[in-house]
Formats: structure tokens, C-alpha cells, sequence
């Protein structure tokens, strides 16, 4: 028995020893990315002046504008990593560590044209981290075209296009890059998708819009080429589905209504122009299509750890 046992500690120290020079396993050190590039529309968005589409936060002493404030999805993930866009660089760092592509109204044709032109400028490498959000744009200019066309015909429609996106995003994996992939939200939820429901009988406008929007997003699932060495995947649509239905679960009392006046809806909104009885994280919604701080703060709580634990 005492042979045994010391047979026993001598092959746990060799095994030790081994594994302690790399042999009999796999070290995978921490991504440490040294640039990100924001692709997309209004959602991932900061503008030159630092504005986001969003609730703009105001600093409590001189009333301004501050940028660093209620910070978008894309914003809390790079200062994650210490890295810093140069829409709002206030270190005035000489050279910042961050791409920003994302604008207002950018649908996938226009995302597909933002990776072009970083292509031409010097491309992708592994220590890149690559945001790409789009969909909600595409979905409601197909939502518009109802019902000239009908139900099924805007379905194919939209999943054709999160297929499209889901070929840009591939672009992007082929080049080396490493890459933080949001589904598009659920305009289903959106108050101006409850507007439209209340004000057409035809059919239900809001599960409509859904329907759109899970359209996309299959699409787009189907069609990235994810090993899970290169995609880290964000679910958006599921997070705004559980937020949607219990809100205080997520410190919110709101899901449903937009936290801006109407009179000042984003990008000019800010923490001084909500409706009566919000607050920046009170409501899901900033506006009726785009959503306020507390959702891009889950979506970059989630980006942040997608990126830390994927195996990139």
C-alpha cells in the first residue's frame, strides 16, 4: 500500500511538472485586444461631438452634454478592454484606439459599405475587436412596404438580409478578425410598434414587426461561419424579450412608453428632457424606435463577457 502511494505521488508530480511546461494541455491566454471598430447603425453610434442616439447624459454641476455619460453598448465594451473611440477621447489621446463606422439609418448595404472602406484603409488582424449590430433598420423598411406586400413575402425579405449581414460578418472572420455579434432587437417591443397596433385592425402590427425581426436574425444565425474562435454572439432580441416582460427584474418601471419628450428625441435628448417620471434608466425605450441607457448597458455588460470568454 505505501508503495502504492508513493508510486501515486510521483506520477501527480510529473503530471504537474508537464502541465506546468504546457505539455498535456492547452494555455489559452486573455484576449487583450488593442483596437476596436464599431460597424452598424444608430444602436452602436457616437456621433463627432460625442452625442449618442440614446439618453445624452449631463454633467450636475454645468448642465453640458457629457459624453463618457449613459454610455452606448459599444462604448462600455471598449472601455472594458481601456480602449477609447475618438468621438469621445477625453484623455485626448493622440491616437485612439477605436474605429467608429456605426450611423444613424445604416441598414446592411450601408454596413456592408463601413467594412469596405476599413478594408481599403488597413484591414483586420487578430487583436481587433469588431462590433457589428444592424437590422432594426432593415426590418422597419419592410414593415413599411406592408400590405403592398404581404406577410410571408417581408419574411423572406428580412431573413435574405440578416443572411446579407451574415456575409459581411464572415468577410470579417476570413481577414482575422475577432467579432462581437448583436441579433437586431425586437421592433416588436418597440412603442412605436404598440402605436402601430393600436391604430391599423388589419393584423397585429407589433407581432408582425417581431416576426420580422426573428426573420432577420434566423438569417443571420444561419449563415455565420462560427467555430467560436472568431464570433462572439450577443442574443439582443432575447434580453429585450425577458426586460420586455419583467422589467424591475432589470431596475426598469417601463418597457413600453419612450422616456423622451417628443420635442426632443434623440440624438438631442438628454437627461433633462424625459417625460414626466423618467429618469435616464428608468425606461427600456429612449425613443419609439431606439433604446435608452439601461438596455445598451445590459447589451455591454453581455459584450463584455462574450469577449473575455470566447476563445478568440
Amino acid at each position: 500500500m505505501k508503495s502504492l502511494k508513493r508510486h501515486l505521488a510521483v506520477l501527480l508530480g510529473a503530471t504537474a511538472m508537464l502541465a506546468a511546461c504546457g505539455g498535456g494541455g492547452q494555455q489559452i491566454d486573455p484576449f487583450r485586444p488593442t483596437r476596436i471598430i464599431a460597424f452598424g447603425d444608430e444602436a452602436s453610434a457616437l456621433r463627432s461631438d460625442g452625442s449618442k442616439y440614446s439618453i445624452n447624459g449631463t454633467d450636475t454641476t454645468t448642465g453640458a452634454v457629457t459624453c463618457g455619460l449613459n454610455p452606448v453598448w459599444t462604448q462600455s465594451l471598449a472601455t472594458f478592454f481601456s480602449l477609447v473611440f475618438g468621438e469621445c477621447n477625453a484623455d485626448k489621446l493622440a491616437t485612439p484606439t477605436g474605429r467608429m463606422y456605426a450611423a444613424a439609418g445604416a441598414k446592411v448595404a450601408d454596413v456592408a459599405a463601413q467594412i469596405d472602406r476599413q478594408f481599403a484603409l488597413d484591414g483586420f488582424n487578430n487583436k481587433d475587436l469588431v462590433t457589428v449590430l444592424a437590422g432594426a433598420n432593415d426590418v422597419l423598411e419592410l414593415y413599411a412596404q406592408y400590405p403592398a406586400q404581404d406577410a410571408g413575402t417581408l419574411g423572406n425579405a428580412a431573413q435574405a438580409r440578416g443572411e446579407q449581414l451574415a456575409a459581411q460578418v464572415n468577410r470579417i472572420v476570413d481577414a482575422n478578425g475577432r467579432i462581437i455579434l448583436s441579433t437586431t432587437q425586437d421592433m416588436g417591443l418597440s412603442p412605436f410598434a404598440l402605436k402601430e397596433k393600436a391604430a391599423n385592425a388589419d393584423t397585429d402590427r407589433a407581432a408582425l414587426l417581431s416576426e420580422l425581426s426573428r426573420r432577420f436574425n434566423a438569417g443571420l444565425r444561419l449563415k455565420i461561419r462560427n467555430d467560436g474562435h472568431y464570433i462572439g454572439l450577443i442574443l439582443t432580441d432575447e434580453l429585450m424579450g425577458t426586460m420586455s416582460r419583467y422589467p424591475s427584474i432589470y431596475g426598469a418601471s417601463n418597457s413600453t412608453d419612450a422616456a423622451c419628450l417628443a420635442t426632443s428625441l434623440p440624438p438631442v435628448c438628454t437627461d433633462k428632457t424625459l417625460v414626466a417620471n423618467a429618469t435616464a434608466t428608468s425606461h427600456m425605450w429612449a425613443s419609439d424606435r431606439l433604446i435608452g441607457p439601461l438596455m445598451h448597458s445590459q447589451m455591454g455588460s453581455q459584450a463584455a463577457t462574450r469577449a473575455s470568454n470566447n476563445p478568440f
